[in-house]
């Protein structure tokens, strides 16, 4: 829990960070605000509250900023996660503003840690946490192996690591990987995979509107941005959640001259009243503005179709796209 000196601590943390242009890493097991001295936590501007001011103003001058939630996050804590760059969460953590039997108090209804606010909601259903693993081990080398294909600020360039992938490798099974009927899938993740250095992919928020893929993967040693749709869910199709998922991170790797490739495979945005009354526009609008202002390379490949609107939205030449 958060007594006074916690403030204290994590905010003299945050200044040197800000000061030497720093990552930050918050590796969160907190029951919030210890309650008995709630009012020498909160007693003036220096103290729990500019945590979260902090977290902003690192942020808007780009110092990049990552939690791993391996148990309790609640109430006002929760949202100096949320705040982060990157989430992750270990299974039987809990990320909520109020918990069970808050709820239960309140609105009368009964529901559990995990079911409120567990690594499977947040990663399925919210989207508030970018991946969720097994245990903690797994879930500090993921945020390792992330950091590693990132820059330590907006300043710097993202590392270039040595590789042993020939430049002259061949992928022959890529020839057959569309199938010929128009209207049967395929799965984007091998693309994705037989394009990187050494197959390996990095994805953010898989378990989330999975009609689309993004996450980075390594070219010649450098990182790359991958933003693709997934014919083998709605077809591809673009929606609300998908929209505001690549936005996101379209956003993030402009944020960090992170070079985007945008793999196309879109029939359209997915019709109907449920997407229209959640503002599929508006959402659709988000990708097309993230698109629109990244001013790092953008390399978009058409792999079988791009209609419409979607056509405009993923990566477009008219959205400046560098080659397509």
């Amino acid at each position: 829990a958060f007594f006074p000196m916690t403030a204290k601590k994590v905010l003299r943390a945050q200044r040197i960070a800000l000061v030497n242009r720093l990552p930050l890493i918050y590796l969160v097991d907190s029951a919030g605000v210890f309650l008995p001295l709630q009012d020498e936590v909160f007693p003036d501007e220096d103290d729990f509250g500019r945590i979260f001011r902090n977290n902003a103003v690192l942020s808007g001058v780009g110092i990049p900023q990552y939690a791993a939630i391996m148990g309790n996050c609640v109430a006002g804590g929760a949202y100096l996660p949320v705040l982060c760059d990157k989430i992750v969460m270990t299974e039987g953590s809990a990320l909520y503003l109020a918990g069970p039997a808050l709820v239960k108090a309140a609105i009368g209804q009964e529901v559990d840690a995990e079911e409120l606010g567990g690594a499977k909601t947040h990663t399925s259903k919210s989207s508030v946490a970018d991946g969720a693993f097994d245990n903690d081990m797994e879930a500090l080398f993921e945020v390792r192996r992330l950091i590693d294909m990132l820059p330590l600020n907006n300043r710097e360039k993202p590392p270039v690591r040595p590789y042993f992938d020939s430049n002259s490798r061949v992928e022959e099974s890529l020839d057959t990987l569309i199938p010929d009927n128009a209207n049967s899938p395929y799965d984007m993740h091998e693309l994705v995979r037989k394009l990187a250095d050494e197959g390996d992919f990095f994805e953010i928020q898989k378990d989330f509107a999975k009609n689309i893929l993004t996450g980075f993967i390594r070219l010649e040693g450098s990182t790359v941005g991958v933003v693709a749709n997934q014919p083998m869910v709605l077809a591809g199709c673009l929606d609300i959640d998908s929209s505001r998922k690549a936005a996101r991170f379209v956003r993030f790797c402009d944020a960090f001259e992170i070079p985007i490739l945008t793999l196309v495979d879109v029939p359209g945005f997915l019709p109907g009243t449920t997407q229209e009354y959640g503002g599929v526009i508006k959402h659709g609008a988000k990708l097309l503005f993230a698109y629109g202002e990244a001013t790092v390379p953008k390399v978009t490949v058409i792999t079988r179709k791009a209609y419409g609107g979607a056509y405009d939205v993923m990566a477009s030449k008219h959205l400046r796209g560098y080659f397509n």
